[in-house]
């Protein structure tokens, strides 16, 4: 049995038509209708969502608004600049101080790091594309996360079974 879930979302499908900088661009209108579907699979499938660590990115950040509204109980979310744009090992860093008293998290972030982080934490590589969710069993403490190899339960749009 997991000791802790990790769930990975990389953001909705982002609207590149606009002149605004990376961290402020916008979700396309496909990933707008992307990003409920996400929602609609996690509230079918998650029981409980303990908090939600999502990028400042706006397309992070909106991704996860459209997600967290198919929820019945949206979890606290917590806004982190870290997110943005982060590698798999910042990612990995960020996991690893999470309070223990968590069981189950969403880290909301982007590529290429999120797909580098799933596969740091599984060994497999996981395709993430936009809206992709990857559900990670870690059967250790956050602080050990990536030293021991999580199981990966769920991935893709919508997720499928990993076994």
């Amino acid at each position: 049995m997991a000791e802790h879930t990790l769930i990975l979302l990389r953001h909705a499908k982002s609207d590149w038509s606009g002149h605004e900088g990376d961290h402020d661009r916008p979700l396309a209108k496909r990933g707008r209708r992307q990003a409920p579907d996400a929602g609609r699979w996690l509230a079918a499938n998650i029981d409980a969502i303990d908090l939600a660590v999502v990028s400042t990115a706006k397309r992070a950040r909106t991704t996860w608004a459209l997600v967290s509204d198919e929820l019945e109980q949206p979890p606290k979310t917590r806004h982190d600049d870290d997110a943005y744009a982060a590698s798999g090992g910042e990612l990995l860093d960020i996991v690893r101080h999470l309070d223990e008293a968590l069981r189950t998290v969403v880290l909301v972030g982007h590529n290429p790091g999120i797909e580098d982080f799933a596969e740091t934490l599984t060994g497999d590589r996981v395709p993430m594309p936009t809206s992709a969710l990857a559900v990670i069993e870690l059967t250790s403490t956050w602080d050990a996360a990536g030293r021991v190899r999580g199981r990966l339960r769920a991935a893709g749009r919508p997720p499928t079974s990993a076994e």
